[in-house]
């Protein structure tokens, strides 16, 4: 793209013959993805849009012509695409706008993606979660318009592009720039506000996925379709550690020495509270596992502290807690 450098300069001693083409790259999880492969000699681009500027190249997913050129110029051997409206209640509300970014978006990187192993993101919300657990071949049934959007946006992928792969996760957690990406790390404002009691959600079952454990399956998978073409169709990465939000938000101030006992688990689901969700959407991985693509991933309270760390500016109260 014009006043955009793809790639190292000329006086570059080392240029790496491996290039990553990461979109959704200002999300959550576009970022750790970006940082890992930036980390082990891989030339990577990130993509993005309302926040792309300046780290990284500003492309709207949907026009088509933009989507060409952008790939054509860089010529990346993987493509993983994560850029997505993940938020299942904002898709409800905002149905139009979500379709053209977890579906339309899909169809056309897909159909530039020739010749190149393209991995998509998606989620354990294609299932129901009245059946757990629920493997790769298993019969997706999704219980709103954000599982709905993101199974048609894997159809999308593997129609135009019959060599990509899919890959699906669970609710999501990492480094964030703002607690609000991510729903596990939001509960932190219920955590520290200690002197008011809140209810949460004790529910629905979930398994919190570390965004950088994610990140090395995507390499590992992105490593091995050059080397083996054969790398195909959908796979399953979990996190192993079943909570509910409530028990999350206990384990985020366990992690930081804080108080819980204003924590009051909520056991039913109140009317009207949003996008429906299933119960309990399990994902068995042993596709990746038998593979030797899999990750062994970070416990919950370990990750969780450095997921929220670079929020705690305050010295004196990283004192008080940690000393």
């Amino acid at each position: 793209m014009p006043g955009f450098d793809y790639g190292d300069s000329e006086d570059d001693v080392y240029t790496p013959y491996k290039r990553v083409l990461v979109t959704g790259a200002t999300g959550l999880l576009g970022r750790a993805i970006y940082k890992e492969f930036q980390k082990n000699e891989w030339d990577t681009l990130g993509c993005g849009y309302s926040r792309a500027r300046p780290r990284f190249l500003r492309c709207n997913l949907l026009d088509e012509d933009a989507v060409r050129v952008l790939i054509q110029d860089f010529q990346p051997h993987v493509i993983v695409h994560c850029a997505a409206e993940r938020r299942p209640d904002v898709v409800e509300h905002h149905t139009e706008a979500a379709l053209n970014l977890n579906v339309h978006a899909c169809a056309t990187l897909a159909k530039e993606a020739a010749g190149i192993f393209l991995l998509y993101i998606s989620t354990d919300y294609v299932f129901d979660g009245r059946n757990p657990p629920y493997g790769e071949n298993d019969a997706p049934n999704p219980l709103n318009m954000y599982g709905k959007s993101k199974l048609e946006g894997e159809r999308e992928i593997l129609r135009h592009c019959p060599g990509a792969a899919v890959l699906r996760v669970p609710i999501l957690y990492g480094e964030v720039e703002k607690v609000e990406e991510s729903a596990v790390t939001v509960l932190w404002d219920r955590v520290q506000q200690g002197a008011e009691s809140c209810t949460i959600d004790h529910c629905q079952q979930r398994f919190p996925t570390y965004t950088s454990d994610v990140a090395r399956v995507c390499r590992n998978m992105a490593e091995k379709a050059l080397q083996d073409p054969s790398l195909r169709g959908v796979f399953h990465y979990s996190g192993k550690e079943q909570m509910t939000k409530y028990e999350m938000a206990c384990a985020i101030a366990d992690a930081f020495n804080l108080p819980s006992s204003h924590l009051i688990p909520m056991t039913e689901q109140p009317a009207g509270s949003g996008a429906q969700r299933p119960h309990n959407a399990q994902l068995e991985c042993s596709r990746l596992e038998l593979l030797g693509l899999s990750v062994e991933p970070v416990p919950f309270k370990a990750a969780i502290r450095d997921s929220l760390w670079p929020f705690l500016h305050d010295k004196r109260w990283r004192q008080t807690v940690f000393h």
